[in-house]
This record gives structure tokens, C-alpha cells and sequence, in this order.
């Protein structure tokens, strides 16, 4: 039998590869007979699985972007269709079903019905002879009339029916809802995007996830919630330490996942304590894109300061409780090509990286040409490295500005490309040299993102926006998806 997926008709780039990575989790294999990011309803049959169902309530048990799976009953275009293929896709089995309690509900899409409507349309349904009783709580089987109708549409144009057979962890959202978390920040990733970045990483029990970011642990708080032992770093220790009850390790005592977390470091990629083994089997991370502030990471361009440094008494400078290091400029291209390098190198094999990157431009339709001032796109190349292959590519869209979660799957020794692999070594020296001279060059020359995003908007908005409400923008930016 196929299956009827309702997703939620939203972040549409991220539901195919939230339910590919669940599957894959699951060890199912899917086929996806209908698919489109323009409509909630999509079509799978599972292969090489003989109970179906037990296979349908697997793969939505933690879904985010999905809503519910059903038994696929019946499609058509019109009603008339709609019956015909019941009729032809279930009558021998309507029978075991038809003593038990049972439900009729209605679900339009960019559509309504009365509920007189409702009403007549279920009748039509009569002569399937269900004799088992109508409960409307906790049926025996709930069966759906799905219409689908493009908008502003009069009538249905796609038309499905189908019975329940499992709802999602969708609901997981309100638990982790930051309107209700313990400890935030500006930057903090809403609660929806955490949880499906948490299914894409795969994180689940007896895994280990880290956030080389962390900030205030919105990555790592998700992959708990999926049974996964968890820990993060940060180049700013403050964020991790909070004040008073209010810090991340309170966040995991708020959800009960205070047994998962494992702790959280002050460090950088480039000044890792983490052993080079390969022993993480996710790394999360929405690293900084620079736009508020230039990056920097730990280190120094003064000569004085790259040695250690004696206080009047003898100690060592770096040994004090308040000891504040020094940081220097670091430029965004070298940012993400550390990240895929510190993955390669720390993943275990097919674990997983997941990181997100920004993209600034036009959106789509426009001609920046015909923009006075127009500024160039910045839409960084996707990065890669010889031994992560890309799994998945996701978009979510903020007018002008996007950003993509990138998903990478470690690979195995004995299928990376060694001559790839040496070259990309060699690249990696070539840019560190080049690196060299940073300290002498502002943010904007180390980050051509944030040079697109100050440059094209103060200029497109310079008449009608103060500067405090870009400073607002630009922090809600990195928070949160509109409508979230």
C-alpha cells in the first residue's frame, strides 16, 4: 500500500531531507512516487518492508515538518475519481474495518468547506458500510478527506482520502519553544529549525553531537531531546556560563536531558582541545556570520602577545581567573573551510556535519541592475572536502537574504579520493598563508557577506530606517524563520 505524508507547508526545502535522513536512520527504504515544495500532500511506498505500517509509524515518529502518515485510501482529481479508486485500491479490505469506531474529518488546502458541506461530503462515503459506531475521540480508525485547491481556487484540484496511521513529534516545538526556555540569547535558533537540524544531524541515543558554536545550546538542547549525549564549545565563555540560574546546563535541567549534556568549553576551531580522533558522530554549528561585529578567533598578530606574558609577580598572565586572551581578525572563507576540516578529521565514519551558511542577494525576479547603488551578490560556493560527501542542501529565505544548512556525511577511509585529498591539504597551506596578513585588514576585507549586507541595505534603505532598527534587523536576522 502507498502512504499519504501531510506535511506542514513551510521551510518546504527541508522536508524531503528531514524524511530521507529518518528513513535512512530507520533503515527503510522509501520511494517518493509525489513530491512538490508547492503543496503539503506528498505520495511514498516503502520497499522491501513487509509491515508497512510499523515501517509509516517509524519514520514519523520524530518528524518536525511532517504532521501525520496515512494509509493512502484513494486520489483523484474530482469525486466521481476519487470513489473509483477506493473502490479499486481497498474494497477487499473494508471489511476488517468495518465493526470498529470510526472518524470522518476534513483537511482544504488554500481551501474551506461549510460544515453542511463537510457534512454531505462524508455521506458519500456511505458505501463503504462502516456499521462500528461514530466516536469522535480516540476512534478505532480515523479516516481524512484531503482537498487540495490552488489559491484562490473555487474547487479542489487534487483530491486524496486516506486512514490515520501515525502523527509526528511535531509538538515537540511547544516544549522547546524559546517563549518558554530558561536561557536565551539574540542569536539562539528557534526551536523549530533546531529540532530538524538535530533529525538531519541524526543524533540520536548513544551518539555523541557537539556544537563548536554553541552560544547559549539551542543545537545541543535538540539532540538531547532525541536521546543523543551532547557538549559544545564557544570563543566566548560567557555565553556558556550565564548568570546565576540562568545558563546553558539550565536549559537541560528545564527539559530533563541534564544526564546528556557532557559540558561546554571555552575554545576555537583553530585552538581545539578535542583529542584528532575520529570519535563525534554529529557536529551541529550555525557559526558567526560577522555581520554585527568582524569574526575573530583566539590568537594575536603582535609579536609581544604571541609569548607568554609574566605579571609583576611572576605568574603567567593566562593562568588568572579573569584572564581575557586576545583574539585577532579571521576571515569568513577560512571560517567554513575550518569547519569542514576540523569535521573530516573528528567524525566518525557516516557521521554527520551540519552547518549553517549565509547568502546575501536579490531574491528572485529582481534586476539588480535596475537598483541605483546596486551591490553585487555574495552567494559563497558551496564549500567542500574530499571526504564529506554533500547530503542535502536546504534554503531558508529572509527577503533579500537567505541562508542555507549545509548536511555532510563522513566518508568512509577507503572511498576517499587520495590525490583530491593532498591537493586540498595543499590549497589549505596556500590559504593559511595568505591568512598571514589579516591583522592589517578591517572586517569588511575578511568577510564579503557582511559587506554585502551593510553595503546593499543601508543603501536601499537609508530614507526610511534609523539605525537602531538595523541593529533590531540584523539580530533578528540570525534568531529566528518569519512566522516562527
Amino acid at each position: 500500500m502507498d502512504y499519504l505524508i501531510r506535511f506542514v507547508q513551510i521551510h518546504e526545502t527541508f522536508r524531503k531531507p528531514e524524511t530521507d535522513s529518518l528513513a535512512e536512520m530507520a533503515g527503510l527504504d522509501i520511494e517518493w512516487l509525489s513530491y512538490s515544495e508547492d503543496s503539503p500532500f506528498a505520495i511514498i511506498r516503502f520497499k522491501d518492508t513487509s509491515d508497512t505500517n510499523a515501517a509509516a509509524k517509524a519514520l514519523l515518529a520524530r518528524s518536525i515538518l511532517g504532521v501525520a502518515i496515512y494509509e493512502l485510501w484513494g486520489a483523484g482529481v474530482d469525486y466521481d475519481f476519487l470513489h473509483d479508486d477506493i473502490r479499486l485500491r481497498t474494497q477487499p479490505i473494508w471489511d476488517q474495518y468495518s465493526r470498529k469506531t470510526f472518524r470522518f474529518d476534513m483537511d482544504s488546502f488554500y481551501g474551506s468547506r461549510s460544515a453542511s458541506d463537510q457534512r454531505s461530503l462524508i455521506e458519500t462515503f456511505s458505501y463503504m458500510a462502516f456499521t462500528g459506531g461514530i466516536r469522535m475521540k480516540k476512534p478505532d480508525n480515523q479516516f481524512r478527506i484531503f482537498e487540495e485547491y490552488v489559491l484562490d481556487g473555487k474547487i479542489p484540484h487534487h483530491l486524496y482520502f486516506g486512514r490515520l496511521v501515525a502523527e509526528s513529534d511535531r509538538k515537540a516545538m511547544n516544549k522547546y519553544s524559546l517563549k518558554k526556555r530558561n536561557y536565551i540569547a539574540t542569536t539562539s535558533m528557534d526551536a523549530e529549525l533546531s529540532l530538524v537540524t538535530a533529525n538531519l544531524a541524526q543524533a540520536a541515543p548513544g551518539k555523541l553531537a557537539y556544537d563548536p558554536f554553541m552560544g547559549t545550546g539551542s543545537f545541543p538542547v535538540a539532540c538531547a531531546h532525541f536521546g543523543a549525549a551532547v557538549f559544545g564549545s564557544d570563543l566566548d565563555g560567557r555565553s556558556i556560563r550565564g548568570k546565576a540560574s540562568r545558563n546553558v546546563s539550565s536549559n537541560f535541567d528545564q527539559y530533563g536531558t541534564a544526564a546528556q549534556y557532557l559540558g561546554g568549553l571555552v575554545a576555537d576551531l583553530t585552538n581545539s582541545p578535542l583529542r584528532e580522533e575520529r570519535f563525534l558522530n554529529s557536529i551541529v554549528c550555525d557559526p558567526p556570520y560577522g555581520v554585527r561585529e568582524g569574526l575573530k578567533v583566539l590568537g594575536s598578530t603582535r609579536v609581544a602577545l604571541k609569548e607568554v606574558v609574566y605579571l609583576a609577580d611572576g605568574k603567567p598572565a593566562h593562568l588568572q581567573a579573569n584572564y581575557v586572551p586576545p583574539k585577532k581578525p579571521y576571515s569568513f572563507m577560512r571560517l567554513l573551510d575550518d569547519i569542514l576540516d576540523f569535521s573530516a578529521e573528528r567524525l566518525a565514519d557516516d557521521g554527520r556535519l551540519c552547518m549553517w551558511m549565509p547568502v546575501a542577494g536579490v531574491i528572485e525576479g529582481e534586476d539588480p541592475a535596475a537598483e541605483e547603488d546596486a551591490v553585487p551578490d555574495t552567494e559563497y560556493t558551496i564549500p567542500r572536502h574530499p571526504a564529506l560527501e554533500l547530503v542535502s542542501l536546504c534554503k531558508q529565505d529572509f527577503n533579500k537574504w537567505s541562508r542555507r544548512l549545509l548536511t555532510y556525511r563522513r566518508l568512509r577511509d577507503v572511498t576517499v579520493d587520495v590525490e583530491q585529498l593532498l591537493a586540498y591539504k595543499a590549497q589549505r597551506l596556500v590559504l593559511a598563508e595568505e591568512i598571514q596578513d589579516c591583522g592589517k585588514m578591517r572586517a569588511d576585507d575578511l568577510n564579503a557577506f557582511r559587506r554585502k549586507v551593510w553595503c546593499s541595505n543601508f543603501v536601499q534603505n537609508r530614507r526610511s530606517m534609523s539605525k537602531l532598527t538595523y541593529m533590531q534587523y540584523f539580530q533578528g536576522f540570525k534568531e529566528q524563520a518569519p512566522g516562527t
